[in-house]
């Protein structure tokens, strides 16, 4: 089934998926709701006195932590996950947390793979194209000499 497609049909589909998979993505990235309170399970620093099951509020969202919080081991959730974010419990205590990923470095590190790929994609098709044309040359300079001759 593919053998009937012409080259234009083919680019505009792929161009209508390429297109789709980023509507799908954006899409997706608004509707996921990262800032819901849930309770609270996840270990905290040692002077934490934050109750299990509590209600909080994200502060400040997840982030790397600084070299120098990891060396100077002045946050103690750094030495561990090199990533922290900061809560206000319901009783009004100020703590940080370890997690394990940061959004927005995890997201610029998908489109650079993106872009990496993007840019194959691209070289790939100009060299596709580059050496359609050396071929088609020289299947015109065969038959050209097979015409001189033969006449």
């Amino acid at each position: 089934m593919i053998e009937f497609c012409t080259k234009k049909r083919m680019l505009l589909l792929v161009t209508l998926l390429g297109g789709l998979t980023i509507l799908v993505l954006i899409v997706e990235s608004h509707w996921t709701d990262t800032s819901t309170s849930k309770p609270f399970i996840e270990a905290f620093e040692n002077n934490s006195t934050c109750l299990a099951g509590e209600n909080y509020e994200i502060i400040a969202e997840c982030q790397p932590c600084t070299a120098l919080e990891i060396a100077s081991k002045s946050v103690g959730i750094c030495v561990h996950s090199r990533y922290k974010e900061v809560l206000r419990c319901k009783s009004g205590e100020t703590v940080t947390r370890s997690c394990d990923k940061v959004a927005w470095l995890e997201e610029r590190t998908f489109w650079k793979f993106e872009s990496l790929m993007f840019a194959f994609a691209v070289l790939s098709c100009l060299s596709v194209y580059w050496r359609e044309n050396i071929l088609r040359q020289r299947i015109i300079r065969k038959v050209a000499r097979q015409l001189r001759s033969s006449a």
